[in-house]
């Protein structure tokens, strides 16, 4: 079992299990701007793996970015699939390489979440996590009912309140949790219940109201996208749902429980560099740190990236016609290109915004 640290580790890990998959490749996409991972689930289908995506229906602001990926990896022969709407959001963030290695992410599949955030992943071989895995993909993908059979496997809203509640009960020492907002009553009680009984709890986050006992810091530096909880320094939960109650009972999520040492030593590890780094108060992200965010976004934006590539192609099928000049040609190129990075733009910040 393996820990990835984001910003530090970057897609390499992804773009490694891609680049040596044999047989398959499945994948649950939230949000997507990474042309490198695009081009490796091409080049996958292109020597013979089957590739089979899932991709959500609705996120804030990104669902015309879903479709044209979708669009796009349907025509390089990708088999798409598309969640169904009955939850609120479908948030998780799978991936399954020949159902033999399987990757759990509190992470998108973008520039903001692994260049620009503090997240997890958990990359595993975990025959159960696997078997856990695929169950929930092959359900969500053929919008059948997904029924939990492992309790380690946390999937929103099937078992992840149940799990977690009971996860954060059973702590006898500490409980180090990343976490964009606190808000769920039954968690909150749950915290103060273990305050009362001498458990130190450390938070780096947010908490939607005073809760005595509860130490709480913002994230220095770093846009804060992780759940993480780590109980007495033996055990870890990594995933995609916070402890509040939209995402415990009315979305998909996916997290994994853990106990290697190896992987619960990185957590505690990096909490603590981030907690020696963070400040007390409100989790309110400094403004300027988003502008800078935003500004290295930009510069990322380039003819390789899927949404400028796309939207020079658009450009291209308006000015088709003869009659056009080459000013005209020009301002319709520019002003296609400007309007999908100013969407793209404007999705991040409400990504940002939002913490999802």
């Amino acid at each position: 079992m393996k820990l990835l640290i984001q910003p530090d580790d970057g897609p390499e890990a992804l773009l490694s299990g891609i680049r040596n998959a044999k047989k398959s490749i499945e994948i649950v996409i939230f949000r997507f701007d990474r042309a490198e991972i695009e081009a490796g689930l091409k080049a996958a289908v292109g020597r013979g793996v089957s590739v089979s995506a899932l991709i959500a229906y609705t996120n804030r602001g990104g669902e015309k970015n879903l479709r044209k990926l979708e669009m796009r990896l349907l025509a390089v022969g990708v088999a798409v699939s598309r969640t169904a709407d009955d939850l609120v959001r479908y948030h998780d963030k799978l991936m399954i390489i020949d159902r033999r290695l399987l990757y759990v992410l509190s992470f998108n599949f973008t520039h903001l979440d692994i260049d620009h955030s503090r997240g997890f992943g958990i990359v595993t071989r975990n025959a159960r996590f696997i078997q856990e895995a695929v169950k929930l993909f092959e359900a969500d993908t053929t919008r059948k009912p997904y029924t939990p059979t492992l309790d380690t496997f946390v999937v929103s809203p099937a078992n992840a309140r149940k799990v977690l509640g009971a996860f954060i009960r059973k702590a006898k020492k500490e409980l180090l949790i990343y976490d964009p907002k606190i808000a769920d009553a039954g968690m909150l009680r749950a915290l103060s219940e273990r305050t009362k009984a001498g458990v130190e709890i450390k938070v780096i986050g947010r908490v939607s109201k005073q809760n005595p006992g509860l130490e709480v810091r913002n994230l220095a530096k770093l846009r804060l996208h992780t759940r993480t909880i780590i109980r007495d320094r033996r055990q870890a939960f990594v995933g995609s749902q916070s402890l509040r109650m939209a995402e415990l009972d009315s979305r998909r999520e996916v997290g994994v429980i853990v106990r290697e040492p190896n992987v619960v030593n990185g957590l505690i590890k990096t909490f603590e560099k981030d907690w020696a780094m963070s400040a007390v108060g409100e989790n309110q992200q400094p403004e300027g740190n988003l502008k800078e965010i935003i500004k290295e976004l930009v510069k990322e934006l380039s003819p390789l990236n899927p949404i400028v590539k796309e939207a020079l192609k658009e450009a291209a099928s308006q000015t088709g016609s003869a009659s056009l000049n080459p000013q005209e040609v020009k301002e319709t190129v520019k002003e296609a290109v400007k309007e999908a990075v100013q969407e793209r733009v404007e999705e991040m910040v409400k990504e940002s915004l939002e913490g999802s």
